[in-house]
């Protein structure tokens, strides 16, 4: 009898210690992509993934790459001549002629826009000096952005290599980026674009192909569509709604648009953006020597599920107070750091400022390294 009792209490005190642990949220979505994944945009937290870390061909969401690199090449207003070699690129096309110039920007919506091969090429040999010059750069970029498993090939995303891919995760990544750059956010998330012809009496007229932006759903603001028959259908788009901006990546999605709309839902209605730490004065700072006269300069901000916002916590370490400091001028510039934990795993780390008379601007480079550099390893500090 002693061991039938035994049978039935250790299940259900498993499942009690089951249900008192803190669940992370689990997002409820069904899509029918082999790969996708939505990202908020200001943490790079991952709200829901699936195979998002796969290496898959991507069509013409590359053109994100290019259009970037065009951008930060500060060339936006220069004329480009286009080649011969331009005008011959497969695929989709914004009817370049080969001769004509036209302004680097305007090459960079049709690349966006109307997703025109001959528009990256005529982009990519421009900025990069040669395709094979600009696939360099594409490729530098993505490591210096932390794209791990992605390796471009070519500026359009034509099946014409088989080293061309990246993932899920990579190109919420790219996107994430991207959307920090002002110029990028208002070509991607224009509907509709005018440009010159000048071997025509009319202009140019571009309409946007991202359906999702100009007429499926009123919160998206921007992405970029692609389709090859290898990679089948690929799409990138950014959503914003009460303030969080979310980034949404599907790969070989038959049903792409309903996927990023259902996505953006669950997230929406999933996640709110909670203000971990403000920006200003830390009232937390309780030593004598600090108390008042330490600040972050920027807050924090985490999207956080409803049954998750009780999971932080923050540990404030601060320079221990050196006898030399006799004024506020003789005290670093950067005097400790906020550690930010969630779920009891750190997850930022942010330096905390003294309040001086003196600006950071008259400070010496070297005075403000030692003082990162102490906030940062912990050196002298109070725990």
């Amino acid at each position: 009898m002693k061991n039938l009792h035994k049978l039935f209490i250790f299940p259900l005190i498993a499942a009690l210690v089951i249900v008192l642990i803190p669940q992370k949220a689990k997002a409820s979505v069904n899509v029918s992509a082999r790969s996708a994944i939505l990202m908020e945009q200001g943490s790079g937290r991952v709200l829901f993934e699936k195979d998002a870390y796969k290496p898959r061909r991507i069509a013409s969401i590359t053109k994100i790459m290019t259009a970037i690199l065009a951008i930060e090449s500060g060339k936006m207003d220069e004329m480009v001549e286009v080649s011969e070699n331009a005008v011959r690129a497969e695929g989709s096309s914004i009817y370049l002629k080969p001769g004509e110039k036209i302004k680097l920007e305007d090459l960079v919506f049709g690349l966006m826009l109307r997703s025109g091969n001959d528009a990256a090429e005529a982009i990519a040999e421009y900025v990069g000096g040669s395709l094979d010059g600009f696939v360099y750069l594409m490729n530098q970029k993505a490591e210096e952005i932390g794209m791990e498993n992605t390796y471009f090939a070519n500026p359009h995303g034509l099946d014409d290599h088989e080293n061309h891919y990246s993932t899920a995760y990579d190109m919420a990544l790219l996107t994430r980026y991207a959307m920090n750059n002002e110029e990028y956010v208002r070509i991607s998330g224009t509907k509709v674009h005018t440009a010159p012809n000048p071997t025509e009496k009319w202009d140019r007229k571009w309409s946007n192909k991202n359906r999702l932006l100009t007429e499926l759903y009123e919160y998206c603001t921007g992405g970029k569509t692609g389709f090859t028959k290898r990679a089948k259908r690929t799409l990138v788009t950014t959503a914003t709604k009460n303030k969080m901006n979310l980034i949404a990546v599907t790969l070989n999605a038959p049903d792409d648009w309903n996927d990023h709309i259902q996505m953006y839902e669950n997230g929406f209605n999933t996640y709110t953006i909670a203000e971990v730490l403000p920006k200003g004065e830390l009232k937390a700072i309780k030593d004598k020597f600090y108390k008042n006269k330490v600040y972050v300069k920027n807050g924090f901000e985490y999207p956080v599920s409803s049954d998750e916002k009780d999971l932080f916590h923050i540990e404030y370490k601060m320079m221990k107070p050196d006898k030399e400091w006799r004024t506020k001028e003789d005290v670093p510039y950067i005097v400790g750091k906020a550690v930010v934990y969630f779920d009891n795993r750190p997850l930022k780390t942010i330096p905390i400022y003294y309040d001086q008379v003196k600006s950071k601007d008259n400070e010496s480079f070297w005075g403000i390294f030692r003082s990162l550099f102490t906030a940062i390893v912990g050196v002298k500090t109070d725990d």
